[in-house]
């Protein structure tokens, strides 16, 4: 799968990835923006174990972010299981040096188009730290809404935090 957009390429990931991986995962900064399971400090054994996983899902799920023809991140759809198989969890990061560009509006857009169009979702929704108002406005920008407010509903960096449930419902269907 490549879903291109203005100035956005989601394609699926390949060894080539793995240094670029590396190096951007392995930043405080992201890591404080994501969930506790992917490790830090982040090293090429933990790229190549992600990069396999990515590979053998079926449908593809998970995808690198590229710009202008660099690796500035990845995404992907954690799709849900039983009465919710039609819903799945959209996920995310940006590359520091790739911050403030608009390219995770964009990603996320190509994304969502992705989940409805091909994998024919009802649901994309998303949990974000209270604190991560960049990712808060990635998501209104690309239409997801405020659906609720989950006080302390989670813990990162040791710190109990509230969580902003974001959703969006495909009209089409």
């Amino acid at each position: 799968m490549k879903k291109t957009g203005n100035e956005v390429v989601l394609r699926r990931l390949n060894e080539k990835d793995v240094p670029d991986l590396a190096r951007l995962l392995n930043n405080k900064k992201i890591w404080d923006n994501v969930r506790d399971k992917i490790p830090f400090p982040y090293k090429e054994a933990d790229a190549r174990e992600f990069l396999e996983w990515c590979l053998a899902e079926d449908p593809p799920m998970t995808f690198a972010i590229d710009f202008k023809g660099q690796l500035a991140g990845c995404i992907g759809l954690l799709k849900q299981e039983d009465v919710y198989r039609l819903s799945a969890e959209i996920g995310y990061w940006i590359g520091e040096p790739f911050w403030n560009k608009g390219i995770a509006t964009e990603a996320t857009r190509l994304m969502v188009d992705y989940g409805f169009k091909k994998l024919k979702l009802v649901k994309i929704f998303t949990g974000v730290f209270d604190f991560n108002k960049a990712s808060q406005r990635v998501l209104e920008k690309a239409g997801f809404e405020l659906e609720c407010i989950s006080e302390k509903a989670l813990i990162k960096n040791g710190v109990i935090r509230d969580e902003y449930r974001y959703s969006l419902i495909n009209d089409d269907l």
